[in-house]
């Protein structure tokens, strides 16, 4: 059989094989077997130096056409097979849009977070600012700052992590107040400030108590504010906070930073003053302790009580969403429990 009738005849078995191809490993095998250096093409080549000098030129020129068009239809059936592969793709990987999605659970801010926001966004809607400080504290700041020197046995009142004899974990905010107030520059205005955050304290977890809790304190100085500005405000935050018919009362008590101190109660929410379980039937609910900013305070922060004076809040929003929302058990907040949490989604 002549060179030209071997090439013709691979040509026609090539094509039936590209043809018959049915994927792109397939069809790939065939053009390494058919068109590489060992293929039958090459093979056939090689018997050209046995032709006439004539019959080279010819021979030669009818290979590479026959090369030309197998790559030729190689790259036609590749073309075919990708696109089939793809629609195949396709099929398996189809989503029906019209069945319903998987439900997505969202979740919230933390039930303590919303309410100390709420108080937040009270305060300051009334022109106070917010400012936060460290939980690491010292002594001085933490306890001298606000009237409660060395020994004074008041100190007892809030069992303290010391970390060393005088550096601790905070007990209280005040601490927050005492920088802000040596600071503050009363030429340029009142000032009026809450200090939000979490305080530490020894003491023995239960369901009304724990060693790390939330406190917001409040502290307003300025010339000729009284203990009627320190009602008032009180007055706005309760009706805002428990709704627009509760009161409150005051009753005397004792804090070393503030003199006078009161206790500050709030009609009951529950049952408006009747009594129930809530406010343990007595109509009102002891929320928070207040008072005018001690003197000594004033002095050790470098502002003259001759000329100004301030009052001081402070309340848990720990016992404040207990309160709310019926939580007989404060650790209910600090256990994670999706469960109980997922109840307090807020806005």
């Amino acid at each position: 059989m002549s060179l030209q009738a071997q090439l013709e005849s691979l040509k026609k078995e090539t094509i039936e094989k590209i043809s018959a191809a049915n994927d792109l490993t397939q069809l790939n095998q065939i053009r390494v077997e058919t068109l590489g250096k060992k293929g039958p093409i090459t093979e056939v080549l090689r018997g050209m130096k046995d032709l006439t000098p004539e019959e080279r030129p010819i021979v030669g020129s009818f290979a590479n056409e026959i090369r030309d068009l197998l790559a030729l239809e190689i790259e036609n059936r590749k073309v075919v097979l990708e696109a089939a592969a793809l629609n195949q793709a396709l099929a398996k990987e189809t989503i029906d849009v019209t069945l319903p999605g998987t439900k997505v659970h969202h979740g919230a801010r933390h039930v303590l977070t919303q309410i100390m926001e709420e108080i937040e966004d009270i305060f300051v809607g009334m022109g106070y600012q917010v400012v936060e400080g460290y939980e690491v504290e010292s002594d001085h700041y933490n306890f001298e700052r606000m009237n409660l020197p060395k020994d004074h046995p008041a100190r007892d009142m809030q069992d303290t992590f010391y970390i060393s004899e005088e550096i601790l974990i905070r007990t209280h905010t005040s601490p927050v107040q005492a920088r802000t107030m040596e600071k503050h520059d009363f030429s340029k205005g009142a000032l009026r400030m809450i200090s939000p955050g979490k305080v530490f304290r020894r003491d023995t977890d239960d369901a009304t108590h724990s060693h790390q809790f939330h406190q917001i304190e409040g502290l307003v100085i300025d010339k000729n504010i009284t203990m009627g500005d320190l009602k008032g405000t009180l007055e706005v935050m309760m009706r805002k906070m428990f709704g627009e018919d509760r009161n409150i009362r005051l009753r005397p008590s004792y804090f070393p930073f503030t003199e006078p101190s009161v206790e500050v109660d709030v009609s009951c929410f529950k049952c408006g003053g009747a009594g129930c379980n809530v406010c343990k039937h007595t109509g009102w609910i002891e929320i928070l302790g207040a008072g005018m900013v001690h003197p000594n305070v004033l002095k050790m922060s470098g502002i003259d009580p001759e000329v100004y004076s301030g009052f001081a809040f402070g309340l848990g929003p720990d016992r404040v969403a207990m309160l709310r929302y019926g939580v007989n058990d404060i650790r209910n907040f600090y256990q994670n429990d999706l469960r109980f949490l997922s109840q307090f989604k807020g806005e």
